[in-house]
């Protein structure tokens, strides 16, 4: 009796999130943040908005293209997404949005090019998503990076460029990754979730907005399967795509 119980209250929680969709998705899995409570807004008026982080971030972009708004070189992935809704609903707001996510990237390889790609932009938004190579590349590509390396690295890069532009405000996203996709197995967790951990512990330490991307592609799975929002675990589907961009307005805008 319990055990169908169980599987009744089960089945009747996924019916109501599957009824409600993706927004429903989001809002379980997102806290609003404290600066929304105080109700400042985070977008504002000529802001200069950059996105960084690898391939997730990167999605394709032209990287010879250098001017904001550009549709080539902002990528086909959730920044793009992102660009185009901002840019719809704030057009009097005169934004700069760039994408500046190079695939393959850790962190060590973003302070690498900070200061082009980050300091001389000057941004008043920066938006980061970046780790899961930090791990994945532990297995395949014979890095060496620990998950006391990614949290050290992304400390230092955050506090440097907290210290050169004390009024940027920063978002991070946390890695995440699928099971059930061709790229990931059980063998990545639980030390995969000592990354996920970091960057949540450095989000608060930075008073920046953080983003549980794991908690809600986790939630989107109780909907359809993990491949339909990532082939590969890692890299988000046309829908894992609209799904990142989804709880990234949510928890900004």
């Amino acid at each position: 009796m319990s055990f169908n119980r169980r599987s009744f209250l089960k089945k009747a929680a996924v019916s109501t999130l599957a009824a409600s969709g993706i927004p429903a998705i989001v809002d379980a899995a997102m806290q609003v943040d404290k600066k929304k409570k105080k109700g400042v807004p985070l977008i504002k008026g000529n802001d200069i908005i950059l996105f960084q982080g690898d391939s997730i971030t990167d999605a394709g972009r032209d990287r010879g293209i250098n001017s904001p708004n550009a549709h080539s070189a902002l990528g086909n992935g959730y920044v793009f997404l992102l660009a185009a809704r901002l840019l719809y609903e704030f057009p009097g707001q005169n934004l700069s949005i760039y994408n500046k996510g190079i695939s393959g990237n850790k962190v060590y390889q973003l302070s690498d090019r900070w200061q082009p790609d980050c300091l001389l932009i000057r941004p008043n938004v920066l938006s980061i998503l970046v780790g899961v190579n930090d791990f994945w590349h532990t297995l395949t590509h014979n890095y060496t990076g620990t998950a006391a390396t990614y949290e050290n690295d992304l400390r230092g890069l955050l506090k440097n460029t907290k210290n050169l532009m004390p009024g940027t405000e920063l978002i991070i996203g946390e890695p995440f990754a699928m099971t059930g996709c061709s790229a990931v197995n059980e063998s990545w967790f639980p030390e995969f979730n000592k990354y996920r951990a970091a960057a949540k512990r450095i989000a608060i330490e930075s008073d920046a907005i953080f983003i549980p991307y794991q908690e809600i592609f986790n939630k989107a799975t109780e909907l359809a399967p993990a491949h339909y929002w990532s082939h590969d675990g890692v890299h988000p589907s046309v829908a894992g795509c609209q799904l990142m961009a989804e709880a990234w307005a949510k928890a900004v805008l």
